[in-house]
């Protein structure tokens, strides 16, 4: 029985090594390979920040690039009010307040409940604006991307 404890201590123990020392090989050689957003800038390095981009501010409807994609929103939303009493989108967006500020209403899918049933107020799953819509960004791509929309694709399928 003491020669079993003894051989599966040194079983266990020459399996922690060489888990060790398999994790620490395959760390070393993916480092080498990982792209980050650092690019040449060593880890004990601070990198200068790059100038925050700026929100659109120009009030025009942007297309969308696939079926169902929130909106983005066309303008600075910086100071806005979202919380459980304000909405401040609501202000300009809601059904009574679209003819005074010539906003687009919110979609009627935003005043219907889980099972389908329309509701007077917007419903809760859809108060909170900024968890699908963001504003729009000046800001250059971090990495390349190949996107291409809904409307180019079919195109290419026509043309064929």
């Amino acid at each position: 029985m003491k020669n079993i404890k003894i051989w599966l201590t040194r079983s266990l123990q020459t399996s922690l090594v060489l888990s060790i020392l398999t994790v620490a090989q395959v760390t070393t050689a993916s480092s080498e390979e990982i792209a980050t957003l650092r690019k040449d800038t060593a880890i004990d390095t601070q990198k200068k920040p790059s100038e925050m981009s700026r929100v659109l501010n120009h009030d025009i409807k942007q297309s969308r690039n696939y079926p169902m994609q929130p909106p983005v929103i066309p303008h600075k939303v910086r100071n806005y009010e979202v919380n459980l009493n304000t909405n401040k989108c609501m202000s300009c967006h809601s059904r009574q307040r679209t003819e005074e500020s010539q906003a687009p209403m919110v979609s009627v899918t935003h005043y219907m409940d889980r099972d389908g049933n329309f509701l007077a107020e917007v419903s809760p799953r859809r108060y909170f604006c900024s968890q699908c819509h963001v504003p729009q960004m000046d800001a250059n791509p971090l990495v390349e991307n190949t996107f291409e929309d809904m409307h180019s694709l079919m195109q290419k399928k026509v043309n064929k």
